[in-house]
């Protein structure tokens, strides 16, 4: 079992940890811009008239929203490893990450590229549920 100082110093390896949701959300579009978030996320706030202020409101609303923010922030942005089986179900500012663990550069996006993996993603899960309804037959 953790202690908590343990726990502690883990969190603060997470790049969220004290990072406001403002600041999160400036860095993203700074680098990224409206239209590659709102293709990656499909929020309308990224969408209708965007602006910081009003997406911050949203997210602050919404907790599944912000939560995926906060994964593309850590997994796309930062390039943190993926969440551990143990980790998955935590929200993403729960998580750990080991000690010295640097992040990396952010991914390079283009809408075409998420277009294209989020096309592909459909048509893997097109595939397994197709397949799984297929051992069902007599």
């Amino acid at each position: 079992m953790m202690t908590d100082e343990e726990r502690i110093e883990l969190q603060q390896n997470n790049p969220l940890h004290g990072l406001k949701l403002e600041i999160l959300l400036q860095e993203l579009v700074d680098f990224y811009g409206w239209e590659i978030l709102d293709t990656a996320m499909r929020l309308n706030c990224f969408n209708t008239n965007p602006s910081i202020a009003s997406s911050v409101k949203y997210l602050k609303k919404t907790e599944w929203a912000r939560e995926k923010l906060e994964n593309f922030y850590l997994y796309r942005f930062k390039r943190m490893p993926r969440a551990s089986n143990l980790e998955f179900d935590k929200p993403p500012r729960s998580r750990t990450f080991p000690h010295g663990l640097e992040p990396k550069e952010p991914m390079e996006l283009t809408v075409d590229s998420i277009l294209k993996s989020q096309a592909k993603a459909a048509s893997a899960h097109k595939e397994r549920t197709s397949n799984r309804g297929g051992n069902y037959r007599r």
